[in-house]
């Protein structure tokens, strides 16, 4: 079928939101997306020339038109939510594409770039897609990817700090299993955890063996594990960080960490910006 790849997943948004209540955090949606659809580790592990994950783009693109067509709204932190529109709606493939035609039309100067992909047909993908496209994004990995080893362990230091963590130092040394540093979490006045952290600055995949060895380096000696990369992890990284009878390991992939950035507004200055409300002048034209 003609259209970009992504529109197969414009149901199966609604569907996953659906099955989450009505509302979900993007990696919840992902994860009821992939398990629906039965997506291979290859499907899921695939990465764009931006190092991004292509799946995540795709889901992303899915939300973006879901969005436009008012069956899908965000909160600030990031949540998706169902609208009325978007409980009470079903969609075939063929309807999907159909809604983006609709709504890609209208965009006659979209604040996103127009989606392609070379296997439905369209332009191939490039690094103008949903994980760079808004401008900061990309321009902040690209920082954030061509700082040094040492920088990039202090910038985690920073970002532990506004997010919460107390006490955070970075060890600075070689030879201590990848651990680059360590904080506590107060979750609330009677719970503590103490975190260790490594700082991986890839543009590529970190593996269930790199996770495994980072928790063989920290287990008695804290609570938690935390690892931050600029790139992503594999499917297998992810289910031996959450594998059970283990000491929990928490993933800050490339995207989240940028969403961390955008959220705490770290190295980012807010701009404000405005949309004509063309509802609200129609009721002076017969004036």
């Amino acid at each position: 079928m003609k259209g970009p790849e992504f529109v197969r997943y414009v149901p199966a948004v609604l569907d996953a939101l659906r099955e989450l209540g009505g509302s979900g955090t993007p990696a919840e949606v992902r994860k009821r997306i992939a398990t629906a659809l039965a997506l291979p580790n290859a499907k899921l592990e695939e990465t764009m020339s931006s190092g991004g994950s292509r799946f995540d783009n795709q889901v992303a693109w899915a939300r973006f038109y879901l969005a436009k067509a008012g069956m899908i709204d965000s909160s600030k932190r990031g949540i998706w939510t169902l609208t009325s529109k978007g409980i009470h709606t079903e969609f075939s493939r063929t309807e999907a594409l159909e809604l983006f035609k609709h709504i890609h039309s209208q965009i006659s100067e979209p604040t996103e770039p127009t989606p392609r992909d070379s296997r439905s047909g369209a332009e191939p993908v490039s690094d103008n897609d949903i994980f760079n496209s808004a401008g900061h994004r990309e321009k902040l990995m690209q920082i954030i990817r061509n700082i040094s080893p040492g920088g990039f362990e202090r910038l985690c230091q920073r970002l532990l700090r506004e997010a919460g963590f107390e006490n955070v130092t970075v060890t600075g040394k070689s030879g201590d299993g990848g651990i680059d540093g360590y904080g506590l979490l107060r979750v609330n006045p009677f719970v503590t955890f103490n975190v260790m952290f490594q700082c991986k600055r890839y543009t590529g995949k970190v593996s269930a063996s790199q996770v495994r060895d980072f928790r063989g380096a920290f287990v008695g000696r804290a609570d938690k594990g935390l690892m931050l990369t600029t790139g992503l992890f594999t499917s297998d990284a992810q289910k031996e960080a959450a594998r059970d009878g283990v000491t929990l390991i928490e993933l800050v992939d490339g995207n989240k960490l940028i969403d961390l950035f955008e959220q705490l507004e770290l190295g980012l200055k807010p701009v404000r910006s405005f949309e004509v409300d063309t509802d609200f002048f129609r009721a002076f034209e017969s004036a």
